[in-house]
């Protein structure tokens, strides 16, 4: 008696392995994904204008002086509108994982509001902070 592989018996049109474009996407899979993406920039991005902080203000003023000028600039406003958005996103999505990872809030509806609420949390969170920041006299 011969023996069937298993592989022979698989339909065609079944995919062997689920990927990206098999699945429809979704907030809470958006935010799973950016998530760890927002860790990811600010380990690296952050720690890069971080070192260069450091060393411009060991290296003197007018070392300083140059990085104060950049980081005023609109260079600088913008990696730092985007470095705040980046910060908010990941706070909110890791509060949301340690709130799901008690149990609850996996319903689809739950799931879904708390996904949606991390986006627009962390760009009302942004906006409220560079409102903040810009009408200083300091900028």
């Amino acid at each position: 008696m011969r023996s069937r592989h298993v592989a022979a018996n698989r339909p065609i049109a079944r995919p062997i392995s689920p990927h990206l474009s098999v699945f429809k996407w979704r907030f809470t899979m958006a935010v799973s994904i950016i998530h760890r993406a927002t860790g990811t920039a600010l380990a690296f991005g952050g720690g890069v204008l971080f070192l260069w902080w450091l060393l411009a203000a060991a290296s003197g003023p007018d070392a300083y002086a140059t990085f104060y000028t950049v980081a005023r600039g609109p260079i600088g406003i913008l990696v730092g509108v985007g470095l705040s958005w980046v910060f908010f996103q990941h706070l909110l999505s890791g509060l949301r994982h340690l709130y799901m990872d008690t149990g609850a809030g996996y319903g689809l509806a739950e799931a879904r509001s708390s996904a949606v609420a991390v986006f627009a949390g962390a760009v009302l969170l942004t906006v409220l902070l560079w409102v903040a920041i810009l009408s200083t006299k300091g900028l």
